[in-house]
């Protein structure tokens, strides 16, 4: 069964390990409550996170133009989102999560931020409701939550531009911080169910320390 497509829940276990590695994500973290987000973003926006994310440097190597419309889904608080905004002033971001409380201080938090650009959407298990096609899909330890993700990404096609990639960023099998080793997925794996769904591999990174990132786009029908 298919757990909740939001950064909020992998995002807990990949962080507070981050100090204890031994003691990695167990399945029930995903059981937690997130209604009270202002205090999970002290968790999901901890600085220290920035040490092996390369927040910066994965929005960089990802080379958008500064008018790019973006969907983060599994935004949770906007570690991603919020730095995409700021780095695309011309461009839109899609700011999406299932919980709602993630999704209200998302909403907050842009006006708060002065981002008229970045929008918070309320995402469904089975559907990102992305408003509009963008450029880029953003998927951050994300991946390994979706269930049936063949189906999943061949519907989010129709949600990316002409020329638009989907960028699947989460953890590596060997890495000490993130969920356990049997909810992981292999980055051959990825490719492989990516590929069933109509997407060809079209890059990716090998810089951060902890987890895969790989590019994807519409393969040629």
């Amino acid at each position: 069964m298919m757990q909740r497509v939001a950064g909020s829940f992998v995002l807990a276990g990949a962080i507070l390990c981050n100090t204890a590695p031994a003691a990695a994500q167990s399945p029930h973290t995903h059981h937690h409550s997130f209604g009270d987000a202002a205090t999970w973003a002290k968790v999901f926006d901890d600085p220290r996170r920035d040490a092996w994310q390369k927040p910066h440097e994965v929005i960089a190597a990802l080379a958008l133009p500064p008018d790019a419309a973006v969907a983060d889904i599994g935004a949770g608080t906007g570690y991603f989102a919020v730095r995409l905004a700021r780095m695309l002033p011309r461009g839109q971001v899609y700011a999406i999560d299932t919980e709602p409380a993630m999704v209200r201080h998302l909403e907050t938090r842009a006006r708060r931020e002065g981002l008229p650009h970045l929008a918070a959407i309320q995402g469904e298990l089975a559907d990102p409701r992305i408003p509009a096609p963008v450029d880029l899909i953003l998927l951050v330890d994300v991946y390994h939550h979706i269930d049936a993700r063949e189906r999943y990404f061949a519907q989010l096609r129709a949600s990316l531009k002409p020329g638009g990639r989907i960028a699947v960023i989460d953890f590596r099998m060997d890495a000490p911080i993130g969920p356990p080793r049997a909810a992981r997925i292999a980055p051959d794996a990825v490719v492989a169910e990516l590929g069933r769904a109509g997407y060809a591999p079209a890059g990716g990174h090998g810089f951060l320390p902890n987890q895969y990132f790989l590019l994807f786009t519409p393969a040629m029908r």
